[in-house]
């Protein structure tokens, strides 16, 4: 009897760390997705950072999905090295599985030696939309820090 008062207690205690992972893994499986794109960028990966931003993607001065791509592809033929590299993340959880993330990027690029021979700082924020467990972005605006 006290075995399977104990084994019920403990199946409770499982299920109720199940439902508090479960309330905190859309927000991290953004966080990750964030972090994958960013990668794939430095990477010059552009196809991997594409598989992020959804077909109706939107972006500064009518930019499309399209577009985006061919100027991360551009970017990535003019310099040797790109780097990106975000301040923290402040997400923001919507409703009907959408978010924001606002955040600060340090783009860099050059010829892959020693230093970068460009920089720009710009401050981001971008939308996201949940579809069937991943992430897209949607639509995203960004212009230099300070502005």
């Amino acid at each position: 009897m006290i075995r399977t008062v104990f084994n019920c207690v403990r199946i409770a205690l499982i299920v109720l760390a199940v439902g508090a992972c479960a309330r905190q893994a859309p927000e991290q499986r953004l966080r990750d997705t964030v972090a994958r794109m960013q990668a794939a960028v430095e990477q010059g990966k552009p196809r991997d950072f594409m598989a992020g931003v959804a077909a109706d993607f939107i972006g500064n001065d009518s930019l499309d999905h399209d577009g985006l791509e061919r100027l991360l592809r551009g970017q990535l033929l003019l310099n040797a090295r790109v780097g990106a590299r975000t301040g923290p993340l402040q997400v923001t959880m919507g409703q009907g599985g959408t978010a924001t993330v606002r955040f600060s990027v340090l783009l860099t690029g050059g010829d892959g030696r020693f230093l970068p021979e460009r920089g720009q700082l710009q401050q981001v924020s971008s939308h996201w939309r949940d579809r069937d467990g991943q992430w897209q972005l949607y639509s995203a605006t960004w212009s230099p820090a300070g502005e």
